[in-house]
């Protein structure tokens, strides 16, 4: 029996091969959680596009299977996700060639998606649409209700998915009305909550979150009982859109943190204010705001030769 027809037999499905790609990502490779839950939902993707529900045959697997999904998927995402997504297929058919399961080097074919800085404009939804989206949740449903809360960090503190995902009971300052949160690196930072939010969030707790076991806060509401990941987090937003008939080229989670930086410009406030609210470490992030900020453009244009700006 061939090494090829054993890991056959080890791992006949889509979720067997997606459970040994992890242990290996973890277990040989020692890479964060973090990086888990970056990479895991991209090859969940591209299975599910590639063989479905059945078993699993990488011998059908081509260069173009890769490629094409790479071209599909390219600008769904911000370019950092972008570039998550190329490195996850990857090191994933890197695993497959190690493994025995391949033996072209698809990794090779996994192609470069271009990522140049400051090339594209913040996508963000229209006035009012974030309203739309938060009234269309059915309070009255214990997932909805839970999601409402999630909405709204993301829609009035700008918090990043992996943010969310990350907060523990103990983060929340009950008293001081304030939020921990912890970056990459471990630095802390609190965050004041609005009378909107921490009712939200009240609410969540005390009449919706399971008990007992993860101390994350939000975690699913049916077995097994563990913390959301980020893709949990970009599919609650996209059924909140959908629920609301909210139309929008982007939807994921960035999508309100952008909104909310593009209100913000609109009100007034400085690019500096913008980055500090959402916690920017480089100026240069809160730049690409500046092209949102359309009539002070305007100002800046030369005189068209023909007249007229």
């Amino acid at each position: 029996m061939g090494r090829e027809q054993c890991f056959f037999e080890a791992v006949e499905s889509c979720k067997g091969v997606e459970q040994d790609f992890e242990r290996y990502l973890s277990q040989e490779r020692g890479l964060s959680e973090r990086t888990l839950e970056n990479y895991l939902p991209f090859v969940h993707q591209l299975l599910q596009e590639r063989f479905g529900s059945g078993p699993i045959d990488f011998a059908e697997l081509s260069a173009s299977d890769i490629t094409q999904f790479v071209q599909r998927h390219a600008y769904d995402h911000s370019s950092g996700r972008t570039g998550a997504m190329v490195a996850a297929l990857r090191a994933f058919l890197r695993h497959l060639r190690y493994r025995g399961a391949i033996t072209t080097d698809l990794a090779a074919c996994v192609p470069t998606v271009a990522n140049w800085s400051s090339t594209t404009v913040p996508k963000f939804l229209r006035p009012g649409e974030v309203q739309q989206v938060l009234r269309h949740c059915d309070r009255s449903c214990a997932t909805q209700k839970r999601d409402y809360a999630i909405l709204l960090l993301l829609a009035r503190l700008g918090l990043r998915a992996g943010e969310v995902v990350t907060l523990t009971l103990d983060d929340i300052d009950w008293k001081e009305g304030t939020l921990r949160l912890r970056d990459k690196r471990g630095r802390e930072t609190k965050l004041p909550v609005a009378v909107e939010v921490g009712e939200a969030l009240a609410d969540y707790v005390q009449h919706v979150r399971p008990r007992g076991g993860s101390r994350r806060l939000f975690i699913r509401q049916r077995a097994p009982r563990v913390g959301l990941g980020r893709t949990a987090i970009s599919l609650i937003v996209r059924r909140a859109l959908s629920r609301a008939q909210v139309d929008s080229p982007r939807k994921g989670a960035h999508l309100f943190r952008h909104t909310l930086a593009t209100e913000m410009l609109g009100r007034g406030a400085s690019l500096t204010e913008i980055g500090q609210i959402l916690r920017h470490q480089h100026p240069r992030t809160t730049m690409i705001y500046a092209k949102v900020d359309v009539p002070a453009l305007r100002c800046l244009a030369p005189a068209w030769p023909g007249g007229g700006r």
